[in-house]
């Protein structure tokens, strides 16, 4: 009797445990069950493929004090020279001013041209003439007009707007950069890194508009009343010159040297090429650009 009775016991105890509905065991189960399947979806994320050198003795030569090249999917460095020392940006700032711009202004807002700088490069903009912001996008990206990028931080608030790009350059994480100007004229403070340039390039090619504008080869752009007209040349000399050179933006005085960000594609890879300082950047860019495709490889996990 007493052991009919612990059968019984047994079998119901087992029943109510495992019976499917709000059973202790199910729900344990089928947590843990999600908890695998999700740990299974993670690990099945795609990786990006990562960039290495099949000859880790052999770097381009340079005349660049500052270099930094990233695969842009992955952001992983093949090069670099001085990444993090403080360089002066010249016209590569205009990166930073066309984010601001794009934030504030929509791209078919007409400006009325109150003041005209006529220092360093320019793209001949007269005092009275009306133009959309767009059109001084163009300006100062492919041009790299002083004067147009003066235009765009006069509207708003010249004070406001250099806030605005240091305040954009926090937010980009770009920790060593100052900016004073909207066109990167030398004045003793402004400077930024190669790495931070790269954090720049990122933001500028995630925005398609933008990265149309800054691998425009010429253009020709008026006033809204077409009474002035604007023709417009990318000062990137390897833009049409290197198949897979997708412009970015140039910058020269000099004290800050030539610079140079570049979009390079290759195989279905981008980089970003970042030459500060330098005796040649055109040069120094072709040089990396041989490099990339002679010494990079890829690493995809799980091959």
């Amino acid at each position: 009797m007493q052991r009919r009775f612990y059968l019984l016991f047994t079998f119901f105890t087992l029943f109510f445990l495992f019976y499917p509905g709000d059973s202790y065991y199910f729900r344990i189960f089928a947590f843990n069950r999600k908890v695998f399947e999700k740990r299974e979806q993670q690990l099945n994320l795609k990786v990006n493929p990562v960039p290495y050198l099949k000859n880790p003795f052999y770097f381009p030569a340079t005349t660049a004090e500052g270099a930094y090249v990233v695969d842009l999917a992955s952001f992983s460095p093949i090069l670099e020279r001085n990444k993090n020392v403080k360089f002066l940006p010249a016209s590569t700032t205009k990166i930073i001013t066309a984010l601001v711009a794009y934030d504030l202004y929509k791209p078919d807002q007409v400006i009325a041209v109150k003041r005209v700088l006529d220092e360093g490069q320019t793209m001949g903009l007269q005092t009275g003439e009306q133009i959309t912001v767009e059109n001084l996008l163009y300006g100062i990206l492919v041009h790299s007009g002083n004067d147009a990028a003066y235009v765009l931080a006069e509207n708003y608030g010249y004070d406001k707007f250099i806030d605005l790009m240091n305040k954009k350059a926090r937010d980009l994480k770009m920790v060593d950069s100052r900016f004073e100007n909207p066109a990167g004229l030398d004045n003793g403070v402004q400077h930024t890194t190669p790495f931070d340039l790269t954090l720049a390039a990122r933001e500028i090619l995630k925005n398609h508009y933008l990265a149309k504008i800054v691998s425009t080869k010429e253009i020709t752009i008026s006033d809204v009343d077409f009474k002035y007209f604007h023709q417009l040349s990318n000062v990137n000399q390897l833009l049409g010159e290197i198949a897979g050179i997708g412009g970015l933006k140039t910058g020269y005085t000099e004290e800050a040297g030539e610079n140079l960000v570049s979009l390079y594609k290759k195989n279905g890879h981008e980089f970003v090429i970042v030459i500060l300082k330098s005796l040649d950047r055109f040069q120094d860019t072709r040089n990396v650009v041989n490099w990339i495709e002679e010494n990079i490889a890829y690493f995809t996990a799980g091959t």
